[in-house]
């Protein structure tokens, strides 16, 4: 019996070691099956992002001359109107009213008033129109008309902020004033600009959230050129200071007419000799300075690149173009010899120069995406959702196109 269980016992120790053996190598079998698949998918994911990457390369370096028209829409009063790329969408306007139509080409809002010159400036969802010269102030979001109001001095500027606040530069009887308002027209802060021999503003800018707001003036004094930016902070911080103004910044023999806030934290102000970007929450102060070598022709920005043009031709009858990011950093740099009316960034960043019968559009890599010589003056380009999506506004009519 003893013998039995022995025999028993060693019978089972190698069952259970061949079992084993077994589960070990289906383990391994197992494993290097699984790794097979994973190279196999790692593979067609590299070879997919390479065609991916090969596509986009293709797109950026691939130049369009021709295009189809996807609709067409008949517009009276191209000539007369202003056009502006706004959340995926178009406004149009004059000095008879506004319309926005979205993406879809719906007619979202048409809203009507009467200018004699209209100013017009947006933020994010907000847009404002206002009369130079005049009274009448409209806000409207992309929704619906959200205020209206009039002032109680002559408009000279207006700048909106993201929740439909405004600030609106004025004049009465040779003085300037600021105010702030909110979108149904109340008075939030302001008062006479500047300081005592500021001189005369030329713009002002307001931030993103309404917080901080700048106004360059210029003064001319006995034959002597100076520019002199003022800050101003409607915030906590600025109610400790007079006027709440939390710095000022004066430059010598230089004018500053263009001023801008790009964000809530940085600030860009294009002088006739130095470009200056200013950043910091609260009391901004200057954190690049770009020296201009020769006289622009062309200043232009959107929220995260600025250029200059240089308003010399050179022996070959082009003209020199600087791309920058809003730190400041050097991006691009471009010869072009069309002889321009308008250059302006797209929704998609890329670099629109045009006349009224010529187009050419850049990406800031350089490249030369489209371009074109039209039959009917063109007025305006907007970008679309894709590479080769594109809104022509032309006399008489706007085209819905894609590149071909």
């Amino acid at each position: 019996m003893a013998d039995r269980e022995i025999k028993k016992q060693k019978f089972k120790t190698v069952e259970k070691s061949t079992t084993e053996t077994n589960s070990q190598e289906l383990d391994k079998k197992i494993r290097i099956h699984r790794l097979k698949i994973l190279k196999r998918i790692l593979l067609a994911s590299a070879v997919l992002m390479l065609i991916a990457a090969g596509f986009m390369l293709m797109l950026r370096l691939r130049e369009y001359t021709s295009y189809e028209v996807v609709s067409e829409t008949e517009q009276t009063d191209t000539l007369t109107a202003g056009f502006l790329a706004f959340r995926g969408g178009v406004i149009k306007y004059s000095n008879d009213g506004a319309t926005y139509t979205n993406a879809s080409e719906e007619l979202v809002w048409n809203q009507t008033f009467e200018m004699q010159d209209t100013l017009v400036d947006e933020c994010e969802d907000y847009v404002v129109f206002a009369e130079k010269g005049g009274n009448h102030v409209y806000i409207l979001n992309s929704q619906k008309l959200q205020g209206s109001f009039e002032t109680t001095m002559e408009i000279v500027a207006v700048r909106v902020a993201n929740q439909g606040t405004v600030a609106i530069l004025m004049e009465k009887d040779q003085t300037s004033y600021i105010r702030l308002y909110d979108k149904e027209g109340k008075n939030l802060a302001g008062g006479q600009i500047g300081v005592e021999n500021a001189g005369y503003p030329l713009d002002i800018a307001l931030s993103n959230d309404a917080i901080k707001m700048a106004v360059t003036m210029l003064d001319i004094n006995e034959g002597n050129i100076k520019s002199m930016i003022a800050f101003y902070n409607f915030g906590s911080v600025g109610q400790n200071e007079i006027d709440h103004m939390v710095g000022t910044y004066s430059y010598s023999n230089m004018v500053i007419p263009q001023i801008d806030f790009i964000s809530n934290d940085r600030m860009i102000a294009f002088g006739d000799s130095k470009v200056l970007i200013f950043e910091g929450t609260q009391k901004p102060t200057v954190s690049k300075e770009i020296d201009l070598q020769t006289e622009m022709k062309s200043v232009f920005y959107n929220q995260n690149y600025f250029g200059l043009v240089n308003n010399n031709e050179d022996k070959n009858n082009t003209r020199h173009m600087e791309i920058y990011d809003t730190k400041g950093g050097h991006v691009l740099s471009k010869d072009f010899a069309l002889d321009y009316d308008t250059i302006e960034f797209l929704a998609n960043n890329e670099i629109c120069i045009r006349n009224e019968k010529e187009c050419q559009i850049y990406n800031t890599y350089g490249v030369k995406h489209f371009s074109y010589t039209y039959d009917t003056p063109l007025f305006k380009v907007l970008s679309g959702r894709s590479s080769r999506d594109y809104t022509f506004v032309l006399e008489g009519k706007i085209e819905k196109v894609k590149l071909k």
